[in-house]
């Protein structure tokens, strides 16, 4: 019933999207022909150009697919989904426009009717997205299309499951009981509890249970076999997922090996042609800043020659992909005589006993006694980050990624250095845009090991977006 309900859905969203296209393109036909006066480019009548349209709207259409907005997806990242839409509507119009090109034909009457056409597109795009993603919301609230659902599990793994699912209307899941201790119930949670896995399966008609999630393995086998099997005779959706994340995150594969199913399991997504994607991305977007900001940059120089005496670059050894070592550019913001031992050690020999142990724990102090005023100024404004754009030229950094640590921090890394360093550090990240200063160490190290574990084209991009917001804002992890 879910995969139904699921494959309904995805055919109601490509139906709607045509729908709000064809709206849209009539919507820019209006306002450019009908209520602008000014000369156009060929008359062409509505009739003609609706059905230039409808033509090409199934290869608009592929297009969203291919970006994963027909996914059969209960779970909607609503940040992405926009994003995603506006990179579909741009690219429709431009099929549009190359359809114009290589049949030689006008199918827009002016110019400024592909751009309507494209604002068009894009907004009522969202705000049908937005309507539908609601009313199917309320729906789940109340109960209409939601799976209930039923958790298996013995771990933690079975408790965040039930947190991050708690909410029906946005998971399309109501908890409907859950079979292991007690005590994994988080709590304002009322939900059946068993004991026995056996009497949770004989509950599951009762429960009008739709869909069980188990998340460990028993010893007994036995067990095991029973869960599946009443799934499969009572035809309800069976889902395992493994209690330690190392065995399902990353880049997974499922390969034939002498005839058994082999699950091949990799650090990190960011193998193969997205390694590649990602180089070619950092390129495209650092070249051209470069450029653009290279008068600027030699200003700021100037400036530190004049502000802060002293050399105008800091450079830092820091450890890149693989653990491999590599010079971190920035401008100083330091008094020129610090930065050269380990920040606690200094802060120890300056008799900032408190700010040494700050620094042990969080790996950075709020007020920085070896910090400039200009220096204070290019922190605060995270202008000296901007050599690092150098970093990414030469490859040894890349736009997004993990915070490249110093040789030092290796040892609190608590063993998932190995994790962190399966793909390039990067001039912004994940903690950095979290919005939160007053993350330790160790929780800076949990994000960034997520990036490395569930990289994607489109998480790169939202970091970069995020990271000129919080950087305009002034609220970002520092």
């Amino acid at each position: 019933m879910r995969v139904r309900n699921n494959v309904f859905y995805s055919l109601f969203l490509i139906l709607a999207d045509l729908f709000v296209l064809a709206i849209a393109f009539l919507i820019a036909y209006v306002l450019r022909v009908r209520l602008d006066a000014r000369p156009l480019i060929e008359q062409i009548a509505a009739k003609d150009y609706l059905l230039t349209f409808l033509s090409i709207a199934p290869f608009w259409i592929i297009t969203l697919a291919a970006l994963g907005l027909y996914d059969r997806n209960i779970r909607n990242k609503r940040a992405s989904e926009t994003m995603k839409l506006f990179v579909g509507s741009f690219i429709g119009i431009l099929l549009v426009l190359g359809y114009e090109f290589l049949s030689g034909e006008n199918v827009f009457p002016a110019r400024l009717v592909a751009v309507y056409a494209f604002i068009a597109s894009f907004v009522l795009l969202v705000l049908s997205r937005f309507i539908i993603h609601t009313v199917r919301g309320v729906l789940f609230r109340n109960g209409v299309g939601a799976h209930r659902l039923l958790v298996i599990g013995t771990g933690d793994t079975a408790t965040d499951i039930v947190e991050q699912l708690s909410q029906t209307s946005k998971s399309g899941y109501h908890i409907s009981a859950i079979a292991g201790p007690k005590s994994l119930i988080p709590k304002g949670l009322d939900i059946a509890h068993y004991n026995s896995v056996q009497r949770a399966l004989d509950s599951i008609k009762h429960l009008h249970i739709t869909a069980i999630i188990q998340t460990d393995l028993f010893e007994d086998d036995s067990k095991n076999q029973a869960i599946l099997r009443a799934a499969q005779t009572k035809h309800i959706d069976y889902n395992f997922i493994p209690g330690k994340s190392e065995f399902y995150s990353g880049k997974n594969t499922v390969d034939l090996f002498l005839g058994y199913p082999m699950i091949s399991v990799s650090q990190t997504a960011l193998i193969g042609w997205g390694e590649v994607v990602k180089r070619i991305f950092d390129l495209i977007v650092t070249i051209p800043l470069l450029i653009i900001l290279s008068p600027f940059l030699v200003i700021l120089w100037i400036l530190q020659k004049i502000f802060n005496p002293g050399p105008a670059m800091y450079k830092s050894a820091r450890l890149s992909r693989y653990s491999e070592k590599f010079t971190l550019l920035k401008f100083r913001s330091m008094n020129p005589k610090y930065g050269k031992r380990d920040a606690a050690d200094e802060f120890r020999s300056m008799g900032r006993d408190d700010l040494a142990l700050e620094y042990d724990l969080h790996r950075k102090v709020k007020n920085d006694p070896r910090i400039t005023g200009f220096g204070k100024f290019l922190r605060d404004s995270s202008l000296d980050e901007l050599p690092q754009l150098f970093n990414v030229l030469k490859g040894d950094l890349s736009l997004v990624g993990p915070r490249p640590i110093l040789p030092q921090e290796m040892k609190l890394t608590r063993g998932r250095g190995a994790l962190l360093h399966s793909v390039k550090s990067g001039v912004t990240g994940l903690w950095q845009v979290s919005g939160r200063s007053d993350l330790s160490f160790e929780q800076r190290i949990e994000l960034e090991s997520y990036y490395a574990q569930n990289w994607s084209f489109w998480l790169d991009v939202k970091i970069l977006f995020k990271t000129l917001w919080v950087v305009i804002k002034k609220d970002g992890a520092k």
